[in-house]
C-alpha cells in the first residue's frame, strides 16, 4: 500500500504531539453521559418495531433510495413524513436532507448570495461554517451572544459598504459545546429592525426544549420571524437525517440549487420510516420529556451544592461542560471517569479554542438522579484532590 504524502504524516505527527490526534472509540458498557440521544429515542425498541412495521403494511420493500431525489429517490414516504414534520413545526414546509451536515452545507453555500453578507455567532458548528466558506457572499462572526457587537457590525456594513443588498444572522438555539443558548427574542428585534433574515440551526434543541420538543424558536412563538430552521433528527429525535424548515418559495430553491440536495442518493425508506415515526412520537410525548427536564435541574443543583459550579458553563439544556484547560489533563480526568463507569467524553483543542478544553456531559431522560450525583461526586474527587 503506497504510504500517504510527508505533508499529511507531519500533520497527524502534530496532532500526536499536541495530545489531540483523534481516535475512533471503542463501546463499552459505560453509564451513558456522552451520547445525543436525549430522550430515550435512539435505543426505543418500540419506534424500532413501528418503523419496520410501517414498511410492511404500505408494502415498502425497498432498502435504497436508488438514486437522488431529482431522479428515482423521491419514494412516497418523503412526502408524508416533510408534511408531518412541516405541520409539527409549524412551518409551511420542510425538506428534508441526509445529514444535519448535509443541511447546514447545502444551506449556506446556495442561498447567500456574492453580495451578501453573513454574519454568524463565533461558535457556530463546523458545517455551518464549512458551508459559509463555500458561499459567494461575505462573511464576518460576532462575539458569541454579543448582540451589542453584532448590532455595531451590521451598522458598520451598511455605512461603509452600501452595494451589500442582503444581510443573514445565523445562530444556534443550543450551542452543541457550551449547552448555552442565545436571547431569540432580543436577536429577532436587531433582525427585524434592519431587515436581516434570521437563520437558526436547532440540532440540539428538538426532542429537549417545548411542550413537545419542538426546539426553541417555537417554545417562544417566533417561528414567523426566522428565516430558516435547520432540524437535525440524529440527537434528540434518534434517527438520522435533518430538515430545513422555512417558506414554500424557500424549499423550491433549495430543490434546485441546494448542491448537497440534488448531487446526492436520497434517504432509504427505512431511514425516512424511521423519522416519520419518531416525529409521531414526539408529537406525543411527555414522560421522557419532563423527565430530561427534572434532570437538568438536578444536575444544576448537585453541582453547585458541591462546589463545581464555577467549572461549569452556564446552561439550562442537556450539554453541560466543565473547563479542564490543557488536552492531556482533560483527557486524564475524563479517562479517570470512564474507569469508574461513567462515559465522559473530553472534548480536544483545536475543537475548542486552546485553555478552553471541557469536559462534556449530556443528559438523558434515562439517567436517574443517583447517576448524576455520583457523577459529579466523582467529578469532584478527581478536581479538588
Amino acid at each position: 500500500m503506497k504510504p500517504i504524502p510527508k505533508s499529511l504524516s507531519q500533520k497527524l505527527l502534530q496532532r500526536e504531539a499536541n495530545h489531540a490526534l483523534r481516535k475512533l472509540p471503542i463501546c463499552k458498557d459505560l453509564i451513558d453521559f456522552a451520547s445525543n440521544d436525549y430522550i430515550g429515542f435512539a435505543n426505543n425498541e418500540d419506534l424500532f418495531h413501528k418503523a419496520h412495521q410501517y414498511l410492511l403494511v404500505n408494502k415498502i420493500k425497498t432498502n435504497g433510495a436508488t438514486g437522488s431525489r431529482l431522479l428515482s429517490g423521491n419514494h412516497s414516504l418523503y412526502q408524508l413524513a416533510e408534511d408531518f414534520i412541516a405541520e409539527f413545526h409549524n412551518s409551511e414546509s420542510a425538506l428534508i436532507f441526509n445529514s444535519g451536515y448535509d443541511a447546514n452545507i447545502g444551506f449556506f453555500s446556495s442561498v447567500p448570495q456574492r453580495n451578501d453578507v453573513i454574519l454568524y455567532d463565533e461558535l457556530c458548528h463546523a458545517s455551518i461554517r464549512d458551508g459559509i466558506q463555500m458561499s459567494n457572499a461575505k462573511s464576518y462572526k460576532f462575539q458569541h451572544n454579543n448582540f451589542e457587537e453584532l448590532e455595531r457590525l451590521i451598522l458598520k456594513l451598511t455605512t461603509h459598504n452600501l452595494q451589500f443588498s442582503t444581510f443573514y444572522v445565523v445562530t444556534e438555539s443550543v450551542f452543541s459545546m457550551d449547552g448555552d443558548s442565545p436571547n431569540l427574542e432580543e436577536l429577532v428585534v436587531i433582525c427585524e429592525k434592519y431587515d436581516c433574515y434570521l437563520v437558526v440551526d436547532e440540532a440540539h434543541a428538538l426532542g429537549v426544549f417545548g411542550e413537545n420538543g419542538e426546539g426553541v424558536v417555537q417554545n417562544l412563538s417566533l417561528q414567523d420571524k426566522v428565516f430558516a430552521r435547520i432540524m437535525t433528527f440524529g440527537k434528540g429525535l434518534g434517527c438520522h437525517g435533518a430538515a430545513i424548515l422555512g417558506s414554500q418559495e424557500l424549499k423550491r430553491y433549495l430543490v434546485n440549487f441546494a448542491r448537497s440536495f440534488i448531487y446526492t442518493t436520497g434517504l432509504s425508506p427505512h431511514s425516512v420510516a424511521s423519522v416519520f415515526v419518531a416525529y409521531q412520537k414526539l408529537s406525543k410525548e411527555k414522560v421522557a420529556l419532563e423527565q430530561l427536564k427534572r434532570n437538568i435541574i438536578h444536575f444544576n443543583q448537585e453541582k453547585a451544592q458541591m462546589g463545581l459550579k464555577p467549572l461549569f458553563v452556564y446552561s439550562k439544556s442537556a450539554i453541560q461542560c466543565a473547563i479542564a484547560a490543557g488536552n492531556e489533563n482533560v483527557k486524564s480526568i475524563a479517562k479517570q471517569l470512564q474507569d469508574r463507569g461513567f462515559d465522559v467524553k473530553a472534548i480536544l483543542s483545536p475543537t475548542v479554542p486552546e485553555g478552553q478544553e471541557r469536559l462534556r456531559f449530556c443528559l438523558h431522560s434515562y439517567n436517574s438522579e443517583k447517576e448524576i450525583s455520583d457523577v459529579l461526586q466523582q467529578l469532584s474527587l478527581l478536581v479538588f484532590k
